[in-house]
């Protein structure tokens, strides 16, 4: 049976049911009730993402529209907030990008898309962070100019399918996903139901994100469910996977004092930005381009099977402390724990040997290269 979790003052997803009818053990996050693991246990869940294709509810995310006259008016509005190129993002293109507050910390982590089709001109789909969700909106509506509008998407869930079979379980009900190529997106329909899909996610695999009416995602949770290849997935692994995917979780390996330089992000800054700046905290992040900045984050290879949790003191072998794991855990795929944390930059090239401190023993490691697994996203064969 599955284990409920307490649902007071807790909100619950639409596939709320379907995680309890499918043994899922139910725990607080982000203010929602969320399936952590399902009976088969997260090691087999993370690795039949890997293999195959794994069902995760996101629907916790929040969904938004930003909605202007054209699109050079809404791109340069969010773009003053945003250290990211919205301007000359083409349609059905998607962009990961930061908010950034006035000293160029970063307020959270977000997926901007712009539509395809031409009568959505001017318009910019969001998806943020559970745990930032009334900070972003409220940021948003503070600095936004009257121009530009704020409209939630409160009627619709998120639900992710990724792994290297997920393309092909949704195309049996959405063929038109096979045209899109990583970080693309389109509105199509799922067994006749309008959805929006993009071909991202955050495992380092290949698949989707699907926002589709909230009074359909259990129909086709459970269409995709009915399909051999496919699983249920909690947050487990969920967690397991983005980690050996190198991929940053808001509130653990960012934050409002971490600028994108110091949190090895600085891919979602193209290279107009990072020349005319014109965003929060501009000055303190192109000085740090240009000279470095004195933390980063790093990630960690571990001797041995223990692994080292978030917190853990970053050492050197005559025990100075240079840093703090921010995230850490056993990587099923590679057999061995890893970790990701920031270091003093001086500490940071790759093969570094330091201690992780894990209940005042030293565990040694060394700085090893991100993503721990490589990625497999979908890239369109060039012309």
């Amino acid at each position: 049976m599955a284990e409920p979790a307490d649902t007071q003052n807790l909100s619950l997803t639409p596939l709320n049911d379907l995680h309890v009818e499918l043994g899922g053990r139910m725990v607080p996050f982000a203010g929602y009730s969320m399936p952590v693991q399902y009976p088969s246990g997260i090691m087999t869940e993370h690795q039949h993402t890997r293999d195959h294709a794994g069902l995760f509810d996101v629907s916790h995310m929040g969904q938004a529209w930003l909605i202007g006259p054209d699109h050079e008016t809404t791109a340069r509005a969010l773009e003053a907030l945003v250290p990211s190129n919205m301007v000359e993002l083409a349609r059905g293109k998607q962009r990961y990008t930061v908010l950034l507050n006035d000293e160029g910390g970063i307020v959270d982590d977000l997926m901007v898309t712009r539509p395809l089709a031409e009568d959505r001109d001017g318009q910019l789909f969001i998806v943020v962070n559970a745990s930032r969700k009334d900070v972003d909106y409220a940021l948003l509506r503070e600095k936004l100019p009257e121009s530009v509008r704020l409209e939630l998407v409160e009627d619709r869930a998120l639900i992710a399918l990724q792994g290297p079979e997920a393309v092909a379980v949704v195309a049996a009900h959405a063929p038109a996903v096979s045209e899109l190529g990583f970080m693309e997106a389109d509105f199509m329909e799922f067994d006749g139901i309008a959805c929006h899909i993009s071909r991202s996610g955050y495992t380092g695999e290949d698949g989707v994100e699907m926002s589709v009416p909230a009074g359909a995602a259990e129909a086709i949770a459970k269409a995709l469910l009915a399909d051999e290849r496919v699983k249920p997935i909690g947050l487990g692994a969920r967690d397991s996977l983005r980690l050996e995917a190198g991929l940053c979780l808001y509130g653990h390996d960012l934050d409002e004092t971490t600028s994108p330089v110091e949190g090895s992000i600085t891919f979602a800054m193209q290279k107009r930005r990072r020349e005319e700046g014109g965003f929060p905290g501009a000055a303190r992040i192109q000085k740090e381009l240009a000279e470095g900045t004195s933390r980063i984050r790093v990630g960690f290879r571990l001797d041995g099977k223990a692994p080292a949790r978030e917190g853990a003191e970053i050492r050197l072998g005559d025990g100075t402390v240079i840093g703090t794991v921010t995230s850490g855990g056993f990587a099923p795929t590679l057999g061995a724990p890893i970790a990701m944390g920031y270091v003093d930059a001086a500490h940071s090239e790759i093969g570094t040997k330091v201690n992780l401190v894990v209940r005042n023993r030293e565990l040694p490691a060394e700085v090893a290269a991100m993503p721990f697994v490589q990625q497999r996203y979908y890239r369109k064969p060039k012309n």
